[in-house]
């Protein structure tokens, strides 16, 4: 049977201490696996939802552009007016995908600002150990 004494030895409140930050330990890694699992969760139905407005912007993208060769199939022939909207979306896409393009060059992307700094501050640390 323990003394008094012998619970409040320093082994002991050091083996008391360590068992109780392993047990905290324990349930904090519980606790982010289980939010790291609900937040995979909630991304892949949002991802899925995405998924599934853009399938659905898809098709009334689709159903806008037989609507308008439709009303342009009253002013001219169905064939040149199924032309014309073809051509007018194509531009679009065009001008669009050669924007993203050209905003996703990796020159574009890269960090200049942070690259200045860097090149600031060598500049500085050349400068100050060239001048002693």
């Amino acid at each position: 049977m323990e003394t008094r004494e012998q619970k409040t030895s320093p082994v002991n409140l050091v083996s008391d201490a360590l068992t109780h930050v392993s047990a905290l330990v324990r349930k904090e890694v519980d606790l982010a696996r289980a939010e790291i699992g609900e937040n995979v969760n909630r991304a892949g139905m949002a991802v899925g939802l995405l998924v599934a407005g853009a399938i659905i912007a898809l098709v009334a993208l689709n159903v806008l552009a037989a609507a308008l060769v439709a009303a342009l199939g009253e002013i001219m022939d169905a064939g040149w007016a199924a032309l014309l909207v073809g051509v007018i979306f194509a531009i679009i896409a065009a001008v669009m995908i050669s924007k993203g393009t050209k905003d996703l060059k990796l020159s574009s992307l890269a960090p200049t600002r942070t690259v200045k700094n860097v090149q600031r501050d060598a500049e500085a640390v050349k400068e100050s150990t060239n001048g002693h």
